[in-house]
C-alpha cells in the first residue's frame, strides 16, 4: 500500500508495540502531529512543556516498564532541548528513540529557518542515529531504529526526517514481527576458567549494576548467590536489581554506598560483576580497588571489558542467560568463615548508621513514604543529597521501581521521568527531589496536571545545593560560593498556582500524617519539607579514596 512518509511513523511505532510517545509538536513535524491526530485511538500522545521533560518521560517510561520509550521533537531548538535527556538515556542505557523533524531536504545544509545538525550534534550521545532522505527507506530505518534502541546494551537512537519525506509517498509493507533470541558469545573455556575461580576463590562478592535490572535477571542473580554462599552489593543503578529482604543483599556500594557493602567488597578475594561499568563513584581509587582480588566480569557490552578494572575472566552476553548457563555448571558451595566475617561486619556500629532521631530528617520523611506506599510502585528521583539519602534508606523490593539519573547526573530529571513513571504503570509514583533540582524543570507540573497523574512530589528544601555545599564544607573550608540559595518561592502557593494540592511540613508533627494524604489520593500532591542544610550524606569516601579514607560522621 501507498504511504506518506508521516503515515509510514504510525505504522512502524505500531509495529513495535509502541502505544505512548511524549513531545512538543512544531512546524518541522506537523505532518506527523496530524497522523498522531488519526491515530489517537492507537497511541497516546503526552505534550509536556519543554522537550527535555518529554526526552526524560519516555525514559522514565522505558526503565519502568521495560518497553522503548519514544519522544518527538521539531527542528532546531527542539531537537536541541532533547540532548540532556538523550544523554541521560546514553550513559544510563535506557532503550529510547527520538524523532525529529527537520527542514526539507533542499534547504539543509543553508541556515533555514530552525535548521540544526542535530545527527552532528548527538553522535556522541547515541548508539545511533539516522537522517532519512529517502521516503523509500523510512520504514526499514525505523525498524533498525527500534531494533538499536534494545538489542545488545540500550540506548537512544536518534531519527531525524525532513519534512518533504514526511509528505512524500512509498510503498509500505507490515514487517512479521520477529523474536530475537537472547545469546551469549562466549566458549567453553571462557566459562571453565570462571568456574575454577569460584571454586577456588573463599571469599567471594557480587557487585550488581544496571545491567542486573534492565536484563530482568533478578532471580538469577539472587539463586546465583545462594549457590556461591556470597554476599550481594549493587551499584546505584543496580538499586532494585535484589530485593531489599534478601538476607545477602548489603546494599550499596561506592562513594556514598552502606558502609558494610563497601567493606566487604574491600575484604573480598574475587568480585564478581554482573551488568556494571565499574563508574568512578562506584569504584574510588581504581588502583586501589582490586588490590589482591580476581574480577570477572559478565556483561553484554564487550566495549566495558577491562576499560575501568582489569578482569581475569569476562563473559559477554545478556547477563540472565549467562547466569543460567553458569548455574548449571556450578556445584553448591558453603563458606561458612566468609558468611560468618560478612555477618560482623553487617552487625559493625559503622553498618548502623542513622540519622538523628526525634528530629525532622530526610531519612524520617523516606521511611515515612516506604511506609506509606506499596513494594510495587515507582520511586524517582532527582540528583544531589536526596538521590543519595533515598538510595541509602529506601526498601526497595521489586526491579524497576527505582529510577534515577546515574551516570549523566542530571538534575531536572525527575518531574519528567516520574511522568513517564506514572504513565507506563498506571501506579502512584513518588518524586523526591530538592529546591535546586527542582526549580530545573518544574513547569513539568502543568503536565502532571493536565494528566491528573498520580505523582506525589516531595520536595526537601534546605534552601542550598545540598551535594555542592557538603564537598564546600569538607574539602573548600567552608566556603559556600554560590551554593546558599535561599529562593523566595512558596511550594505550596506555586503547586495550588498549578492546580496541584499542597502542604508544608517543618515538623515531625504532622510529617506522617501529610505523607500518608500525599500518597492515597487520585491526583498530584506536592509536600515541601524543611529539611537543616547541614545534614550530610554519609558514609562518604573522598574521590579517589579507598574505605581507609571513608568518612562516617
Amino acid at each position: 500500500m501507498e504511504l506518506t512518509g508521516a503515515e509510514i511513523v504510525m505504522k512502524v511505532l505500531l509495529e513495535n508495540d509502541v502505544d505512548t510517545v511524549f513531545g512538543y509538536p512544531g512546524g518541522a513535524v506537523l505532518n506527523i502531529y496530524d497522523e498522531i491526530y488519526k491515530y489517537s485511538d492507537k497511541i497516546h500522545h503526552i505534550t509536556t512543556c519543554h522537550e527535555q521533560g518529554a526526552a526524560h518521560a519516555a525514559d522514565g517510561y522505558a526503565r519502568a516498564t521495560g518497553k522503548t520509550g519514544v519522544v518527538f521533537a521539531t527542528s532546531g531548538p527542539g531537537a536541541t532541548n532533547l540532548v540532556t535527556g538523550i544523554a541521560t538515556a546514553y550513559l544510563d542505557s535506557t532503550p529510547l528513540v527520538a524523532i525529529t523533524g527537520n527542514v526539507a531536504t533542499a534547504f539543509i545544509g543553508r541556515d533555514s529557518f530552525q535548521e540544526v545538525d542535530i545527527c552532528g550534534v548527538t553522535m556522541p550521545i547515541t548508539k545511533h542515529n539516522f537522517m532519512v532522505k529517502d521516503v523509500n527507506k523510512l520504514a526499514d530505518v525505523l525498524r533498525e531504529a527500534f531494533r538499536y534502541a534494545r538489542v545488545g546494551r540500550p540506548g537512544p537512537v536518534l531519527v531525524d526526517i525532513p519534512k518533504d519525506v514526511q509528505t512524500a509517498v512509498a510503498d509500505y509493507e507490515p514487517l512479521t514481527k520477529e523474536t530475537s533470541a537472547r545469546k551469549h558469545k562466549n566458549g567453553k573455556k571462557a566459562f571453565e576458567s570462571a568456574l575454577e575461580i569460584i571454586k577456588n576463590s573463599k571469599k567471594p562478592f557480587i557487585y550488581a549494576g544496571g545491567g542486573v535490572v534492565s536484563g530482568n535477571a533478578s532471580k538469577e542473580l539472587e539463586k546465583f548467590a545462594d549457590m556461591l554462599d556470597a554476599p550481594i552489593g549493587t551499584s546505584m543503578m543496580g538499586i532494585s536489581g535484589v530485593s531489599v529482604d534478601n538476607p545477602r543483599y548489603l546494599g550499596m556500594t561506592g562513594m556514598h554506598g552502606k558502609y558494610c557493602s563497601t567493606r566487604a567488597l574491600a575484604e573480598a578475594d574475587l568480585i564478581i560483576a554482573i551488568g556494571a561499568r565499574f563508574s568512578d563513584r562506584a569504584t574510588g581509587n581504581k588502583k586501589k580497588f582490586a588490590d589482591g582480588k580476581k574480577v570477572i566480569h559478565i556483561d553484554i557490552d564487550p566495549a566495558e571489558i577491562g576499560k575501568n578494572i582489569p578482569v581475569y575472566v569476562s563473559l559477554i552476553g545478556d547477563v540472565k542467560e549467562v547466569l543460567i548457563k553458569l548455574m548449571g555448571m556450578l556445584p553448591e558451595m558453603n563458606r561458612p568463615e566468609w558468611e560468618a566475617e560478612v555477618k560482623e561486619i553487617r552487625n559493625c556500629p559503622d553498618s548502623r548508621l542513622e540519622m538523628e532521631k526525634g528530629k525532622l530528617t530526610p531519612q524520617a520523611v523516606i521511611e515515612a513514604v516506604n511506609k506509606n506506599l506499596k513494594a510495587c510502585n515507582p520511586i524517582v528521583t532527582d540528583v544531589g543529597q536526596h538521590q543519595m539519602w533515598v538510595a541509602q534508606y529506601y526498601k526497595f523490593k521489586n526491579p524497576r521501581t527505582f529510577l534515577t539519573s546515574g551516570g549523566l547526573g542530571t538534575m531536572g530529571f525527575g518531574l519528567g521521568a516520574a511522568i513517564g513513571a506514572a504513565i507506563g504503570t498506571g501506579k502512584r509514583t513518588v518524586l523526591f527531589t530538592s529546591d535546586g533540582g527542582f526549580h530545573m524543570n518544574m513547569n513539568e507540573m502543568a503536565t502532571i496536571v493536565s494528566n491528573n497523574l498520580p505523582v506525589t512530589i516531595i520536595v526537601l528544601n534546605n534552601d542550598a545545593l545540598g551535594m555542592v555545599r557538603q564537598w564546600q564544607t569538607i574539602f573548600f573550608e567552608k566556603r559556600y560560593s554560590n551554593t546558599s540559595l535561599e529562593r523566595k518561592t512558596d511550594y505550596v502557593k506555586l503547586a495550588n498556582a498549578f492546580g496541584i494540592q499542597a502542604e508544608k511540613v517543618d515538623s515531625l508533627d504532622n510529617m506522617e500524617k501529610v505523607i500518608k494524604k500525599s500518597v492515597s489520593g487520585n491526583g498530584p500532591f506536592l509536600v515541601e519539607v524543611k529539611i537543616d542544610p547541614d545534614e550530610r550524606v554519609l558514609p562518604m569516601i573522598p574521590p579517589n579514596g579507598t574505605i581507609h579514607d571513608i568518612i562516617l560522621r
